[in-house]
């Protein structure tokens, strides 16, 4: 029996494409070029499945509703997936698939970088001494926000949240709250000390700094608006390592601008590559190129449940990670 056609839509770790190429007659991407519209409906035309990634925002009702379609399944290599339209692949009977938890603990990680680097000012610091600015040191040089102690309030309180708060709160005594529609169990809240609030805008008038770990896409486009901006502390700061799309970057920028919020640290851009200008020459801002999931031990664990899923699908199993 021949072996399923697979597609990987960019470069993966050498070690994942050596195992797909084991498994499956595989079209690796060699100049890990993005593909564009034309290449991704050719890829769903001439392959079983399609492995995209959360560069490929063109996984839209034009790609899957392309003639002559062979594609049954598209294994996303990522745990978010608002970059695949799911309602246009339920439509014409694909599977999609994404990578939970594999990437949980490094994307906390960038989290609670984002959360010390925003508050104590490293990014700033790093650069005034990189471009020998630095004069040394002296009682009201870059004083900043003390972290340890402080609370900490999650829009979303799902698995990375929850190592998030593991770090924040046993390694820094930080005060847990969050808002989330689907309840986490009493033992998981009752393992932080944790309050759960009913809306969001209970979590943000108290907390000194929010964090970010809700779906982009949808009704969270856009979720942090002007108007959940004047809600924070002026004193606080926003995390975003969830989906670029969730926050009116225009809005942060005057919130930031305005002083009615402190500071902000992002791993993730609502168009990304693109960055908003105005972020680029904050000083109060953190700006990474989204490496929540970037170890080497992660991605290529990312690339294996990839990879996994398809094989359950072929195999005639349910894969564990179907989201639609």
């Amino acid at each position: 029996m021949s072996k399923p056609k697979v597609i990987l839509t960019r470069q993966w770790p050498a070690e994942v494409e050596a195992r797909a190429c084991e498994m499956f007659d595989v079209d690796l991407n060699e100049d890990d070029h993005k593909m564009s519209v034309k290449e991704l409906k050719k890829a769903m035309q001439n392959a079983d499945a399609v492995c995209p990634t959360v560069s490929d925002f063109q996984m839209n009702e034009e790609v899957f509703g392309v003639k002559e379609r062979k594609c049954k399944i598209v294994s996303n290599f990522g745990v978010g997936f608002n970059n695949i339209d799911t309602e246009a692949a339920k439509a014409v009977g694909v599977v999609v698939t994404n990578t939970p938890e594999v990437l949980t603990d490094c994307t906390a990680d960038i989290a609670m970088s984002l959360l010390l680097s925003v508050s104590r000012r490293l990014g700033e610091g790093e650069r005034m001494v990189r471009d020998k600015k630095w004069d040394g040191w002296c009682p009201t040089h870059m004083m900043a926000t003390k972290v340890t102690g402080k609370r900490l309030g999650f829009i979303g309180f799902g698995r990375i949240a929850q190592a998030f708060a593991q770090k924040a709160h046993f390694g820094f005594g930080m005060k847990i709250s969050f808002y989330d529609p689907y309840s986490p169990t009493s033992e998981v809240i009752e393992k932080f000390n944790a309050t759960q609030l009913e809306t969001i805008e209970d979590v943000l008038k108290d907390a000194d700094f929010v964090s970010l770990h809700c779906p982009g896409g949808g009704a969270n486009t856009n979720l942090m608006n002007a108007e959940l901006f004047g809600r924070m502390k002026k004193s606080a700061f926003l995390i975003n390592t969830a989906r670029g799309d969730v926050v009116d970057e225009s809005a942060l920028v005057q919130a930031l601008k305005s002083g009615e919020i402190a500071g902000a640290g992002l791993d993730v851009f609502a168009k990304e590559p693109i960055v908003t200008e105005d972020l680029l020459s904050m000083e109060n801002v953190v700006l990474l190129p989204h490496l929540g999931s970037a170890t080497t031990e992660t991605r290529i664990a990312m690339g294996l449940r990839s990879l996994a899923n398809v094989k359950a699908f072929f195999d005639g199993e349910e894969p564990n990670d179907r989201v639609a």
